[in-house]
């Protein structure tokens, strides 16, 4: 989806310091950038911010780093996350995530409502196809966690395929979240919209470990 910019878009996206341009530079040394030592969390498509500064507002004792490939977007959730001090947005494609992150940097990572590529044909561009859950492995090193949600019925259960396949070990697999017992969830913005009208929220956890 084509989003519109705003007036105030490129120059948040050019001076805000929370957007990082260059990741590749900062492979292997996110906790320099951070100034500590806590654990790194990732968010695949961060969209606006709304999930990943209300994580970072709960937990400051996690880091917290956004990947957004649409520079408008990246530069709203940059202005988003601008009062949380623990909270990094890349601008770019998880495609290259490997060129980003060392194996071991990251130990848990968030894919909420990504894009469901919904013909058959497009399978393998699905952020739960075996490909990528590959270069999860590779991101996470020993062991590492997915925390994955979605609203469409045929990409949750085409992941449970590619999850248990992959060696994956999942838990907390819920149906309809909202009328679930599960505490603690945080909505993005998506989740909002969609769930207001009805719809089921599927969510899952997946675990390697080595």
């Amino acid at each position: 989806m084509r989003v519109r910019k705003k007036s105030w878009t490129i120059s948040e996206y050019e001076n805000n310091k929370h957007i990082v341009h260059n990741p590749q530079q900062h492979k292997g040394n996110w906790n320099e950038l951070f100034g500590n030592n806590n654990p790194i969390y990732l968010e695949i498509g961060c969209g606006k911010g709304r999930f990943i500064s209300q994580n970072a507002i709960l937990n400051s004792d996690i880091n917290f780093i956004g990947i957004e490939r649409q520079s408008t977007i990246a530069a709203t959730a940059a202005r988003n996350v601008s009062e949380c001090k623990n909270v990094f947005i890349i601008h770019g494609d998880v495609e290259n995530i490997l060129d980003f992150f060392e194996s071991g940097e990251i130990k848990r990572l968030y894919i909420n409502f990504c894009d469901p590529w919904p013909k058959k044909k497009w399978y393998k561009r699905r952020l739960t196809y075996r490909k990528f859950l590959e270069d999860y492995k590779t991101l996470f090193k020993d062991n590492g966690e997915i925390f994955f949600k979605t609203d469409n019925t045929i990409l949750f259960e085409f992941s449970l395929n590619e999850f248990c396949a992959n060696g994956w070990q999942l838990s907390n697999i819920s149906l309809d979240l909202h009328k679930s017992d599960f505490e603690g969830n945080i909505m993005t913005e998506y989740e909002e919209k969609f769930s207001g009208k009805g719809f089921p929220i599927y969510r899952l956890e997946a675990r390697w470990k080595k």
